[in-house]
């Protein structure tokens, strides 16, 4: 026999051997003590009672540290499934999925022994040989959900799908290299996910093959086509961003776009630089800034800026940014470099994100100008100028702006509001009193907590901007450094309406074109296996329109050669017509089921039925006790049946002997629809709930509330029995009591049918909740 063929045979041979497990190899089972058929359950007992008992601060074993990490170690493989099945089946916890990180190393080190050098193919196999530089960008899927989509609303990101076993990524390795240190530098998110070990996330991105290179922005994936060279992925990730960030400004348009200030609600920086086109960097800036900074460009070269250069001094020969407020006949603040670095850039702008005096214009403006007191030390005082738009007010504004520049600190923010774009603002600190009407206030506040509770104190009389005016603010002021009490006041205050906002039709629009956007770059970049999802809705939708035109076609024809020759048949006929339109009408609402499916949550399907409910599923639930049970069914599935058509909705009840604790919990977040009493009020354990109904929306945690009505209200009687025996069909089991008491309990759940079309509409007052609780 040959000696190399000889040598292969004995690798084949030797390879079983070397993949044998270690007698020294980490057994976690054994470590906590268990079977391999254990539960979960189990499991976790084991670990409590080892972990207590192998504690470094209680055991003083000089092994005891050692001992307490294997057992810690060997419960993050068991209580995680995924490991704990890759243990059972490959003797290792992590995710190579049939070849081990023991194995790995082994056949390493037996191939070196015959001196086999893979870089005699410069192919790195073994990646601890390869280059470590693709390490701090590596991402995984909860680290990519959590934190780089939400990130990406800030900065692009560019990212590389990469796998060992991939030529054509070590092709693009250099330039790769290069771009990402450069576009990081500037500002770009820079990502790299490793196929073989993330595979969700791969899948996620839509990436089939390796490498792939990709942009997020504004949590969107576009897919880069073109060939990997420096230029066309600076281009990819500069195309990201939107078009209108920087504004070209010039002679002609400079007064123009500073005069926006008001309109904007922002200040405006100018970025004077002697290239021709606007650079990476700046227009990164302004993508990270935008909600907070108008960003226009000056070409210091270019013909038609030398006005406006002599009218800032600006030095042509150095890059300049120059922030503008409320006045723009100066800067309000500047910085000049020879090289623009992105920490001086975000430095300078996070210091002049606001005006001086700022208008409250949304609740995420007012929570960044007057945030929560969270300690003596962090107290922030806000000083409101509630006035209205014209030229009536402006006076008082521009006193008030003055007081505002001149009295600077860091403890006091100067804002302003309309009161007429916000009234209930305006009314919960005025008190709608008669000396403030066609007049401006000024009021000093402190937000005390999120629910919208503030203490304030308002001046006695309405704000001209006289000389009294600020001696009596200024000496306001002067109290409040050394008696926080003068805030005597206190109200709550609802959410500000965001005046900017753009309109739905616009937002709709703008849906549309991504959409369009998204569906033509798929049309003619996307490979057939992205491709046939589209292609099998588009001849599903011809082939039902096609067949539609043909069975009407034959109708018609029938139609006409069967026409009825008499009077009477024809009026006959127009009555059965009638009658099947008033039954297609109502077949297009009432569900095909004749029962309506009503299951109890329990502990058991509750994670199923709720908490990982899908997206756009939500369970709605009654609430109903032993001795309530019957009726309160009877007439929810009589006032639900019409709603059991939809696919997304599914009903459940709740019995509240067994989870009134969780019920009042729930509640808790929605005080204003239905106030919890004190716990030591007497009534506080007899407290009906019966006849409650909440809608759940498991996925994004927030619930809707219908509260039951009382017995006296108009239109109680429907919830007699003559209405329930009309709905047989529905529920052919259970008798229904036709007593006065269970009269009165299922008038309860009068108009819950209302509340149910609300509901579908979306325009039912949502409650919002951290996390769902255990239902014990």
């Amino acid at each position: 026999m040959e000696p190399g063929r000889a040598g292969w045979l004995l690798l084949l041979l030797l390879l079983p051997a070397l993949g044998a497990a270690a007698p020294g190899e980490f057994d976690p089972y054994r470590v906590l003590g268990v079977g391999r058929s254990s539960s979960q359950a189990d499991i976790k007992k084991a670990y409590k009672r080892l972990a207590r008992e192998w504690h470094p601060d209680k055991n003083k074993d000089p092994g005891a540290e050692d001992k307490f990490i294997q057992i810690s170690k060997a419960y993050e493989i068991l209580s995680n499934e995924e490991k704990r099945a890759n243990f059972d089946r490959y003797g290792d916890a992590g995710e190579s999925q049939g070849f081990s990180q023991q194995q790995h190393r082994q056949f390493h080190r037996f191939h070196d022994g015959f001196y086999f050098d893979e870089s005699f193919f410069h192919f790195p196999f073994n990646s601890e040989r390869r280059d470590t530089s693709d390490e701090k960008y590596l991402l995984h899927f909860s680290h990519y959900i959590n934190e780089i989509v939400p990130d990406s609303f800030k900065k692009p990101y560019l990212i590389k799908i990469t796998s060992d076993w991939c030529f054509s990524c070590i092709h693009i390795e250099p330039v790769w290299k290069e771009v990402a240190q450069e576009l990081e530098a500037l500002g770009a998110g820079i990502g790299v996910v490793h196929a073989g070990y993330e595979r969700r996330l791969a899948h996620h991105l839509g990436a089939h093959s390796t490498p792939t290179l990709l942009g997020l922005i504004n949590g969107k994936i576009t897919f880069f086509h073109n060939a990997v060279v420096r230029e066309n992925l600076r281009q990819f990730v500069e195309n990201l961003l939107p078009g209108n960030l920087v504004e070209k400004i010039t002679d002609k348009n400079y007064i123009r776009f500073l005069s926006h200030w008001r309109k904007d609600n922002k200040p405006h920086v100018l970025l004077f630089d002697h290239m021709p086109v606007v650079p990476l960097l700046y227009k990164l800036t302004a993508f990270a800034y935008r909600d907070y900074l108008s960003f226009g460009y000056v070409y210091v070269g270019l013909r038609g800026t030398e006005e406006l250069s002599s009218q800032y001094n600006i030095n042509v020969y150095t890059p300049t940014m120059m922030i503008f407020k409320e006045h723009i006949d100066r800067p309000a603040d500047v910085v000049q470099a020879r090289e623009m670095k992105k920490q001086l850039i975000d430095d300078f702008l996070s210091q002049n994100k606001f005006l001086m005096v700022a208008r409250l214009t949304s609740q995420r403006l007012f929570q960044e100008l007057c945030p929560v007191k969270k300690s003596h030390r962090q107290r922030k005082h806000c000083v409101v100028l509630l006035t209205e738009e014209g030229e009536k007010f402006a006076e008082a504004y521009e006193a008030f702006l003055t007081f505002a520049v001149a009295n600077t600190k860091d403890t006091l923010r100067f804002v302003h509001i309309y009161s007429d774009r916000q009234p209930e603002f305006a009314d919960a600190l005025l008190m709608d009193e008669e000396k403030y009407h066609g007049r401006s206030a000024v009021v000093i506040l402190e937000r005390r907590n999120n629910a919208g509770k503030i203490a304030y104190k308002a001046l006695e009389e309405a704000w001209q901007g006289s000389k009294e005016d600020n001696f009596i603010l200024l000496d306001l002021l002067d109290q409040l450094r050394t008696d926080p009490g003068l805030l005597s006041s206190e109200t709550v205050v609802a959410d500000l309406n965001d005046e900017l906002a753009p309109m739905f039709l616009i937002r709709w629009f703008y849906s549309i074109v991504d959409y369009i956007s998204d569906w033509w770059d798929s049309l003619f970049h996307s490979n057939w296996r992205e491709m046939m999802p589209l292609l099998s809705l588009l001849f599903s939708a011809l082939f039902i329109l096609f067949g539609t035109v043909i069975v009407q076609a034959f109708s018609d024809s029938s139609d006409t050669r069967d026409a009825p020759s008499s009077g009477k048949e024809e009026t006959a006929t127009k009555m059965e017509k009638n009658d099947a339109s008033f039954s297609k009408e109502s077949n297009s609402r009432i569900p095909k089921k004749s029962f309506v499916e009503v299951t109890e949550l329990t502990d058991i399907n509750y994670t199923s039925n709720l908490v990982r409910l899908r997206p756009g599923h939500m369970n709605v639930v009654l609430i109903l006790s032993n001795s309530t049970k019957t009726p309160l069914l009877q007439k929810f599935a009589l006032e639900v049946y019409m709603f059991t058509g939809s696919s997304s909705l599914h009903f459940s009840f709740l019995s509240l002997d067994k989870h009134r604790e969780w019920l009042e919990y729930l509640l808790e977040f929605a005080q204003d629809a239905a106030p919890i009493p004190n716990q030591y009020d007497k009534h506080f354990l007899e407290r009906d709930y019966t006849g409650y109904v909440l809608a759940l929306n498991g996925h994004k945690k927030y619930f809707c509330l219908f509260k039951p009505h009382r017995s006296g209200d108009e239109g109680g009687t429907l919830g007699s029995c003559e209405d329930y025996d009309a709905l047989q069909h529905v529920e052919a089991r259970g008798k229904s009591s036709c007593s006065p008491g269970s009269r009165s309990i299922k008038n309860k759940l009068h108009k819950l049918s209302f509340w149910m079309e609300r509901l579908l509409e979306g325009s039912l007052q949502r409650f919002y909740i951290p996390s769902w609780p255990a239902l014990d």
